[in-house]
């Protein structure tokens, strides 16, 4: 790649390959300067702005090579750089006019990942903060970072603006890992390059100070190599001795360098991946048990099996508790909740209700225990089913409370659990005419109530992953022989 910049009188140009920028490690850039008419005098130099993220590298054995207009070789000279904490000084040697200058500087760009709001899995669009002009390229998958670079030349009162493209060589992501009501903080950092790196000192902090909290580290202490487009995942344990806070901001750091790189003089700044959670704690335990039927040792295809799903409260009322299901009586508190029973790998037929909507309390172990009946399709150790759970949030409208509360929840595909809900003792004998009345009331705008997705980590399946043993069901055939 090579960007030129037209000046008065000479000409200023940068080259570098657009794969050789990395991120991170040091990194060549040659600088041309096409001097025409004019002649380099004693003292003039070369003013580059230094970025905060971007320092320049100096080197006490840099050259400048001098070519005349035929591009042969005339002369070396030493290359004078002096730094200070905003700008880069090059001194230039002393060149007649119609000649050339050619010499290299290492810069150095620190990549790091701003801070990513946890990713919500109900959320439409997902946004980011980034720093600087960022871009995904196609051809690798890493991300580049443009730089700009401020020049100031003796021979021009103007400055000249030059763009330096860097490739992340990183690219980090987390997730929030659940055991009940223990909770992990696990972050990916893949490398995305072609070359190898080695990391060391991985660490993860809270941008906060809780002295009640702390993430106790489960990665091995010694150094890492990480190969081309491998990953290594690290993991912290999360503990706290009081409440939880609603918003955890989280920095995760690392140094690295160069596998093949023996020159580690310079200080090269951690690789760094902020994020933050939210709404992170455990509210809701799910657990799911199948039976056989009675006076049967296994459960068979075919046969009607009895599922009991248990859903546990594990937290006393909290603020993310306060929303439209929530319903507060002489200090008593309840929420709406909804269940879903699935299976997307059609190992079983539920049979009958497989969703409704329940009162629950928002109180330390209150369970609600729900009775369906599933049939299980084929033989073997098969999976159970999936168990989903929402929040269910009414409209509240004075006009809409005058309805009758199961005939909008009838038109729109839930039902209500009959034992925790008193306003659904109808809802089994409702009339086709009350069902169209309500489906014309919402024809005019009428708000319906709507579901919402828990946060990551906010409710815990576990029944997840559990098998059972299906045996075939017993079938008898007649086969007729007839021998002569």
């Amino acid at each position: 790649m090579q960007a030129m910049i037209p000046l008065p009188h000479p000409l200023l140009s940068t080259h570098y390959s657009p794969d050789s920028l990395l991120a991170g490690i040091p990194q060549k850039v040659k600088f041309t300067v096409t001097i025409g008419h004019y002649t380099i005098k004693s003292g003039d130099a070369l003013q580059l702005s230094n970025a905060d993220a971007m320092p320049v590298l100096y080197h006490p054995e840099s050259k400048a090579v001098i070519y005349s207009n035929t591009q042969e070789k005339i002369s070396e000279a030493s290359l004078t750089v002096q730094s200070s904490e905003k700008i880069t000084s090059i001194s230039l040697p002393m060149v007649p006019a119609y000649h050339v200058i050619t010499f290299e500087l290492e810069v150095l760009y620190s990549p790091s990942v701003p801070i990513c709001m946890m990713e919500n899995e109900n959320l439409a669009s997902k946004e980011c903060r980034k720093k600087g002009k960022e871009k995904e390229t196609s051809h690798n998958s890493m991300t580049t970072i443009d730089q700009k670079v401020t020049i100031d030349c003796p021979w021009s009162i103007y400055s000249t603006i030059i763009s330096l493209t860097f490739s992340v060589p990183f690219k980090a992501k987390h997730s929030l890992l659940s055991a009940g009501i223990r909770k992990y903080i696990q972050v990916c950092v893949q490398n995305m390059s072609e070359i190898c790196f080695q990391f060391s000192e991985n660490n993860l902090k809270s941008s906060d100070i809780y002295k009640d909290l702390s993430l106790q580290p489960l990665n091995p202490k010694a150094e890492q190599h990480i190969y081309s487009k491998q990953a290594i995942f690290f993991v912290w344990e999360l503990k706290w001795t009081k409440e939880l806070p609603p918003t955890l901001q989280c920095i995760f750091s690392m140094n690295f360098c160069s596998a093949l790189s023996e020159d580690h003089s310079f200080s090269l700044k951690p690789y760094t991946y902020e994020f933050q959670l939210e709404n992170f704690f455990t509210l809701y335990n799910v657990n799911a048990e199948i039976s056989p039927p009675l006076g049967a040792e296994y459960c068979k295809t075919g046969s009607l099996c009895s599922l009991e799903v248990s859903i546990t409260r594990l937290l006393d009322l909290l603020y993310v508790d306060k929303d439209e299901a929530l319903t507060e009586t002489d200090g008593y508190c309840t929420t709406k909740l909804m269940y879903e029973v699935v299976d997307d790998s059609s190992n079983w037929a539920v049979c009958g209700k497989s969703s409704g909507v329940i009162s629950m309390p928002v109180a330390v172990q209150a369970t609600h225990k729900v009775h369906m009946e599933v049939m299980p399709l084929f033989a073997g150790y098969l999976p159970f089913p999936d168990v989903k759970l929402f929040k269910y949030l009414p409209h509240h409208s004075a006009h809409f409370m005058q309805l009758d509360a199961d005939s909008w929840i009838e038109n729109d595909n839930l039902s209500v659990d009959k034992n925790m809900d008193d306003q659904a003792d109808n809802s089994s004998i409702k009339s086709r005419g009350s069902i169209h009345s309500t489906a014309s009331a919402e024809h005019k705008g009428l708000p319906m109530p709507r579901l919402q997705s828990f946060s990551p980590g906010q409710v815990f399946n576990s029944s997840s992953g559990m098998q059972i043993l299906v045996i075939p069901s017993k079938d008898d055939h007649i086969l007729e022989v007839n021998v002569t």
